[in-house]
């Protein structure tokens, strides 16, 4: 009988859209070759840019917030795994899965770690330094708590690994390295892309609905463009992403040849004609779809110390990588006038991608995992006694306050 997995989704996956979305594709591929029987479950209201997973075969599941109709829906259906889709996920459904299902084994796709993009967050609104005072914050607590009540912990970045487990000491048991699964890039791919001589312009890509994208593109139109665009008279700073707001739509300004293009049906697509990429991203978290993207395509890309955090392991960058401003426009200037170095960049991006993202270099050993788990789950957990703790203490917590939402629902 094919093990049975049951994906609870902060919202339906939208790949066109965010780099979550393609991300959460990707695991469903991989539960699919498996064998595993998918469901997919979610109280988000789709959009017409969500993933149609019923193609894949994928089963899906519209369910409430603070409803013990999903008490019913999860016993009948009885999965063998649970995953969560980011903490938040786990705060709202964990104590009922693990009243209904206490066998099942429970995973949490962490995406990024939320509590250190919002201190970074924080430390650049107030215009400070970084420090790791900063990280110990409610979001930390409540992060944290979630990776602790669950069985493994999918990380997306190896430096966030290192601080889990050397700044708050978790276990490492209880993490697993899973960054981005691609596709390794093949000789044939490489003669389809299109030329330097041929391309033109910069790009930057980002889903709107996230902080870091909306600062990123600001930043460009108000701090790196200014100084860009009288060097090169010709080029033009295209902005593209899903969800862009009023205040994104103003940074348009033809005459600056600074122009928001708004949502592209395909990000390779449209990152694939451009000469370089440009994110100069200021604070953030994770692994950035945007520079994979990137070098998918064959485009080279100037980003941040933060951009290019964790991606590229001891090997060169898809580009440059510079913090100062002044600094940054002179890389960029230099990659895109200098055909040499732009080759130079399109190859390291083609080594990053095929080095530290195909994914046969993960898969493998992502399905040990989970078989050696599900074998060994008393045990697991028996190690892992503060989650349990947590387990009892939080979810008591929790559970009575969604029982309270749910009856005051009720009444309304």
């Amino acid at each position: 009988m094919n093990p049975h997995i049951l994906i609870i989704g902060l919202v339906w996956p939208e790949p066109t859209s965010s780099a979550a979305g393609t991300r959460m594709v990707q695991l469903i591929d991989f539960y699919l070759a498996q064998g595993y029987t998918v469901t997919f479950a979610c109280a988000a209201a789709k959009s017409a840019h969500s993933f149609n997973l019923t193609a894949k075969g994928v089963h899906e599941v519209p369910i409430l917030l603070n409803d013990s109709g999903f008490n019913q829906f999860i016993r009948t259906l009885s999965p063998s795994v649970v995953m969560y889709d980011r903490f938040m996920v786990e705060e709202q459904y964990g104590w009922r899965v693990a009243q209904e299902c206490p066998n099942a084994l429970r995973i949490l796709d962490t995406e990024d770690l939320h509590f250190l993009r919002h201190a970074r967050q924080q430390a650049a609104k107030k215009q400070v330094d970084f420090s790791t005072d900063l990280l110990y914050s409610d979001q930390a607590k409540r992060e944290i708590a979630s990776i602790l009540r669950c069985d493994i912990a999918l990380m997306i970045s190896q430096q966030e690994i290192d601080l889990l487990v050397k700044t708050f000491h978790i276990d490492p048991e209880l993490l697993h390295y899973l960054p981005f699964l691609e596709e390794p890039i093949t000789p044939a791919q490489q003669k389809q892309w299109v030329k330097y001589e041929e391309r033109q312009h910069f790009v930057f890509m980002g889903n709107y609905l996230h902080e870091p994208n909306w600062n990123c593109a600001h930043y460009l139109k108000t701090v790196i463009w200014p100084l860009l665009k009288s060097k090169l008279p010709k080029a033009e700073m295209h902005i593209y992403g899903a969800y862009a707001s009023q205040k994104v739509m103003q940074l348009n300004n033809a005459q600056e040849r600074f122009i928001v293009k708004g949502r592209a049906e395909d990000a390779r697509e449209s990152i694939a004609n451009y000469r370089v990429l440009l994110a100069p991203i200021q604070f953030g978290a994770g692994v950035k779809g945007k520079l994979i993207d990137a070098m998918q395509t064959g485009t080279p890309s100037v980003t941040s110390s933060i951009g290019a955090e964790a991606m590229k392991g001891e090997l060169p960058w898809n580009g440059y990588i510079e913090d100062n401003d002044a600094l940054y426009v002179e890389k960029a200037i230099l990659l895109y006038t200098d055909q040499e170095q732009w080759n130079k960049a399109q190859c390291a991006g083609t080594e990053i991608i095929n080095q530290r993202y195909n994914k046969t270099l993960f898969l493998d050993n992502f399905h040990r995992r989970l078989q050696f788990l599900i074998m060994h789950l008393e045990n697991h957990r028996r190690h892992n006694f503060m989650g349990q703790l947590l387990q009892h203490h939080s979810h008591q917590s929790t559970k009575y306050m969604s029982l309270w939402i749910e009856e005051k629902n009720k009444e309304s």
